[in-house]
């Protein structure tokens, strides 16, 4: 396949700038891969294409406040900054993305909050946007923790939502279910369970299985190769424990539906497959790119949201719902309205 096969005219109206008021209430496309039927729906009537004995698999990463904005000492330049992982504790290192990167070289001094609270210096280069800070801070970890986390913003993608992150993104850009800090990217297709959602599929006795998928950048990095076998994910690190994956494989066994919560998930599971097609437990780092043409293992459905176009995810939901086929259904949710992107409407693939 090749990058220009993933291009498709988006109005920029269609790009969700907000979520909807309640989480369960988005829009959802129902698409049948057999029978090509398309059902137009609320999210929460997903639970009538579920029975007892079905998984779904819930990606339980949680996003921090990932983004900040600082002033660079002596010229007072206005830089933002987005913090990408934790080096080391001890010596508060982290792994930072700057812009305006230019400006900043190894040495200078950036200063966030009103009074200055926290000092960085910069120590080392590390992509052409990419750095390496000290946070200059004498207390405590954890009082480091909260003083940074307290100057930080939802990493909300503005470059697809076009403004910075507001009240309402503190609570909407994470999943009810999220637990394991370390994202700084939601896994935008749980966005649309509730708790009341939740509770209604655990009565119907839909089983649920949780792994890990801690969403790094390399999630919005633009794919800037036209032969996609040459593009290169960014790795990030993934957990599929031993009980996620009794509750998977016994689904699989019974040949139940077992539906993949977001294309995280997918990326995940599709990491760890036994021979014979089924989940095995792993903890470690991975860096899979899913494209046409692709053998799906573990899920035979699918939630996720409607994609920008070039996107990775958009390259991969081709991939299970087949590439011919997706781009009709998009056609079909252009015309019919639905909100693309981050806090977009959603899709069921079944």
């Amino acid at each position: 396949m090749k990058l220009s096969q993933y291009k498709y005219d988006l109005p920029e109206s269609l790009i969700a700038q907000y979520p909807c008021e309640n989480r369960d209430e988005s829009r959802l496309l129902v698409f049948d891969r057999k029978s090509g039927k398309i059902e137009h729906k609320i999210f929460k009537d997903i639970l009538g294409y579920f029975r007892e004995g079905d998984v779904m698999i819930f990606n339980d990463t949680k996003v921090f406040p990932a983004r900040l904005y600082g002033n660079k000492e002596k010229t007072g330049a206005e830089i933002e900054i987005f913090l990408l992982r934790e080096l080391n504790r001890e010596q508060r290192l982290w792994d930072v993305l700057v812009d305006p990167a230019r400006k900043i070289r190894i040495g200078n001094k950036l200063y966030f909050g009103d009074d200055d609270a926290l000092v960085a210096e910069v120590i080392d280069n590390t992509t052409s946007r990419g750095r390496t800070l000290r946070f200059l801070f004498d207390g405590e970890y954890d009082a480091f923790k909260n003083a940074l986390y307290k100057l930080g913003e939802a990493p909300v993608p503005t470059h697809i939502l076009r403004r910075r992150a507001e009240t309402i993104d503190e609570e909407r850009y994470q999943t009810i279910y999220a637990e394991k800090e370390g994202a700084v990217a939601a896994p935008t297709a749980g966005l649309h369970f509730s708790k009341h959602l939740l509770k209604r599929l655990d009565i119907k006795g839909v089983g649920r299985a949780s792994i890990t998928l801690h969403v790094g950048l390399g999630n919005f990095r633009s794919v800037d190769v036209e032969d996609l076998t040459k593009h290169k994910m960014d790795s990030e690190p993934i957990f599929i424990t031993e009980e996620a994956a009794r509750i998977v494989n016994t689904a699989r066994e019974k040949e139940k539906r077992v539906c993949a919560i977001g294309t995280t998930v997918m990326r995940t599971i599709e990491s760890s497959v036994s021979t014979d097609g089924m989940l095995k437990p792993f903890e470690g780092w991975t860096n899979k790119f899913i494209f046409p043409p692709y053998e799906f293992s573990v899920a035979n459905s699918m939630v996720t949201n409607f994609h920008l176009p070039y996107s990775t995810q958009l390259m991969m939901v081709s991939a299970f719902a087949g590439y011919d086929k997706l781009l009709k259904v998009y056609e079909v949710a252009k015309e019919e309205g639905y909100r693309f992107g981050t806090y977009g409407d959603a899709m069921l693939i079944l």
